[in-house]
C-alpha cells in the first residue's frame, strides 16, 4: 500500500481517510469554523486544513466531487477536477460550485470532496510536422456516431 505524508496546516483539520476498505478516495473535510452557505449558482473555496507531500513526479493527487453532494445537492467542483502536483506543498483547498436552485450550507468538518492518487506518465513534448494516420483521423465531437 502507498503511503501519503500529510500535515495539518490548521489546528482543527481532519486527516483524510477512506470511508471503506474499497474506497478509492480519501475524504477531504471542510476546515471551517462555522457553517458556510453557498448560494444557488455561486462558488466558494473551502480549505481542507491539510497539505501533502507526494513521493514522486510520477504520482498526482486528484480532487474529485463527492457523488452524493453532486447528485443530491448540486455541489460540484468549480474546476471539475483539482490537480495537486507532486511539488506542491501548500494547503489543499476545494473550489466548489452550487449548481442547484437552492442554497446549500457546508458545516464544519463536513466531507466535501475526495482525494485520489493516480500514476502520471511524465512526457517531453516534441514538435513534429505530421502525425500518424488513424481510421478516425480529425473527426471531432460526435464523429464516431451514436450507439
Amino acid at each position: 500500500m502507498q503511503t501519503l505524508k500529510m500535515k495539518k496546516v490548521r489546528e482543527n483539520a481532519i486527516i483524510p481517510k477512506r470511508a471503506t476498505q474499497g474506497s478509492a478516495g480519501l475524504d477531504l473535510c471542510a476546515c471551517i469554523e462555522e457553517p458556510l452557505t453557498v448560494k444557488a449558482g455561486e462558488r466558494a473555496v473551502i480549505p481542507s486544513g491539510i497539505a501533502i507531500a507526494l513521493d514522486s513526479n510520477e504520482i498526482v493527487a486528484l480532487v474529485f466531487a463527492r457523488s452524493g453532494l453532486a447528485i443530491k445537492h448540486g455541489i460540484s467542483l468549480s474546476n471539475s477536477v483539482g490537480v495537486i502536483d507532486s511539488d506542491y506543498r501548500g494547503e489543499i483547498c476545494v473550489g466548489i460550485i452550487n449548481t442547484s436552485r437552492e442554497d446549500y450550507t457546508i458545516n464544519p468538518n463536513e466531507r466535501i470532496a475526495q482525494l485520489v492518487l493516480t500514476p502520471v506518465i511524465p512526457a517531453e513534448p516534441i514538435e513534429v510536422d505530421d502525425l500518424d494516420e488513424t481510421e478516425r483521423g480529425v473527426g471531432g465531437f460526435g464523429s464516431t456516431g451514436r450507439q
